[in-house]
């Protein structure tokens, strides 16, 4: 495992780590920005060929994840050698005329809560620093057998953001802070941070987060790419660090709309571990075949305009947006208050977050492989406890809240659960989507990213539209929709169940006509 390309290694032990990036040897080919359409093009011309690929991107880690902007948004990579030999077989494929699709050669970065066989999964704590199980987890098998090349794991919110309603997003013991490459004093929101900021700054064309409500989505947004939830059930949660069985999910975090429809295409399906996953080989689609630049026409397309905040810069983005669709063909609906009868979701939320956070990890942890690791939820306290550098910044109420809870067999839960399903689906999206004939819903996805703070926690108070998808299992898209203040704000596309496939082709369409996506400066702050 390393952090650092070895071809830079030697250039930076001759220098001190203040020497200014002029004293940094010669980059190897320039892949910043490039997306794996592009990447894939550029290997099939021979520019740019497989076996070195993995060289590429390990370097340019090294260079801005390590040193420079020093970002931290990735916490482990494999080997130079390892990714070598896989790059090089990949190689070997293309050169044989066999390809395994639009992923074929592609390097590619896992949250680590995700297990890689060979890498530990920490989530972040230092709890689970010796956890390593030696498995792949259902969607990194499929990714490898897609052909796409695992680097590493990237930084999170430690445990996905779910130990601490005061915490900092984008912090772990392990990990430290990740940093905004849009501006490195700014959050880079949470809790798939590292996996964000990593495409963004291109340490990788493609990578895989993981959401309960927003971890996905914000991140994406806040650091101006892609980011993808899909309908919970449609991907495997299986060796996958579990909040709740309701509202986990895998999804991708990439340049472009396309590019995350071909890892959806390769990362969907039925997983006979995880039962949520039952109906997806019948429900899953080719996903970048369904993409088309006329998606939105004549489709109706319903604006939560009461949550997209107060702020009239972001206002102007949206509105440009929705001119946009329109000249595309779509019908703007406007949706004047789509927060009636959802006044006790939250609390609902929260309930069942609780109660499956103890019974999901707690059979997680039991059946990890190694003696050396927590076996509940109480030994991770314990451990928290027992570790002053975990507890430094911010306590674990949530963690020792959910240790109070009942089993899934409680009433109160079942009803919490209920409660939440009902107001977030039937009488939240379906409503909204039969209410007003609508075939999807817009909103902002985000506000800029806040100034990080780990003394004071997050200071996000900006729009958010991630909670109704998050707790029915919808699925949500955002799309980069511009800048305010030197910031990225993302445009999202929410629908119905299984329509999964229709939100990425009128994502797609957006994002096809509007180019909005920019290159992240790595400037120190937005303030002078």
């Amino acid at each position: 495992m390393q952090k650092i390309s070895l071809l830079a290694a030697a250039a930076l032990l001759a220098i001190a780590p203040a020497a200014p990036s002029a004293a940094m040897p010669p980059p190897l080919p320039d892949v910043e920005g490039k997306d794996a359409a592009m990447l894939q093009a550029e290997m099939a011309t021979g520019w740019l060929y497989d076996g070195l690929v993995g060289d590429v991107y390990l370097d340019r880690l090294g260079r801005l994840d390590d040193y420079g902007p020093k970002l931290d948004a990735v916490i482990t990579t494999f080997s130079f050698a390892d990714v070598g030999v896989e790059t090089k077989r990949l190689y070997e494929e293309r050169k044989a005329g066999k390809l395994r699709g639009p992923l074929h050669g592609i390097p590619v970065l896992i949250k680590d809560n995700i297990e890689v066989a060979g890498l530990p999964t920490t989530a972040g704590s230092l709890a689970l620093k010796d956890n390593v199980t030696g498995r792949d987890a259902f969607i990194v098998t499929r990714l490898r057998n897609a052909g796409a090349v695992i680097l590493g794991k990237t930084n999170l919110s430690e445990w996905a953001n779910i130990r601490s309603d005061k915490s900092t997003s984008g912090w772990s013991a392990v990990g430290g802070l990740t940093k905004n490459p849009h501006a490195l004093d700014r959050n880079a929101c949470g809790s798939s941070s590292g996996s964000a900021a990593a495409v963004a700054a291109s340490l990788a064309p493609l990578a895989i987060g993981t959401e309960t409500d927003g971890s996905i989505t914000c991140p994406a947004a806040i650091n101006g790419v892609v980011g993808f939830k899909p309908s919970v059930g449609l991907v495997s949660r299986s060796f996958i660090v579990p909040i709740s069985h309701s509202q986990d999910t895998a999804g991708p975090i990439t340049l472009t709309v396309r590019d995350a429809a071909a890892v959806m295409t390769a990362i969907a399906g039925s997983d006979p571990a995880d039962p949520a996953t039952a109906e997806a080989d019948a429900r899953k689609a080719d996903y970048v075949a369904a993409l088309s630049p006329g998606a939105l026409k004549g489709k109706r397309v319903g604006v939560l305009r009461d949550r997209i905040g107060d702020r009239a810069d972001i206002a102007a983005l949206f509105d440009a947006a929705l001119a946009q669709m329109t000249a595309l063909g779509a019908t703007v609906v406007e949706i004047g208050d789509s927060r009636s009868g959802q006044e006790k979701l939250g609390k609902a939320e929260l309930d069942v977050l609780m109660t499956e956070l103890k019974a999901d990890l707690n059979a997680y942890l039991s059946a990890l492989p190694n003696a050396n690791t927590p076996k509940s939820l109480a030994d991770v306290i314990a451990f928290n406890k027992a570790h002053p550098e975990e507890l430094q910044w911010f306590d674990q109420a949530l963690f020792e809240l959910a240790e109070t809870k009942g089993g899934l067999d409680d009433p109160a839960y079942l009803e919490a659960k209920a409660t939440a399903l009902r107001l977030a689906g039937a009488e939240g999206i379906d409503r909204l989507l039969k209410a007003h004939d609508v075939d999807l819903l817009l909103g902002v996805t985000n506000g800029p990213a806040w100034v990080s703070d780990l003394a004071k926690g997050d200071a996000y108070d900006g729009p958010s539209v991630s909670q109704m998808p998050a707790v029915a299992g919808y699925p949500h898209l955002t799309v980069p929709m511009g800048l305010v203040d030197g910031l990225p704000i993302g445009l999202s596309f929410i629908g119905a169940k299984w329509s999964d496939a229709d939100i990425l082709a009128a994502g797609y369409a957006y994002e096809q006509a509007s180019r909005k996506r920019t290159a992240p400066t790595y400037r120190a702050s937005t303030t002078p």
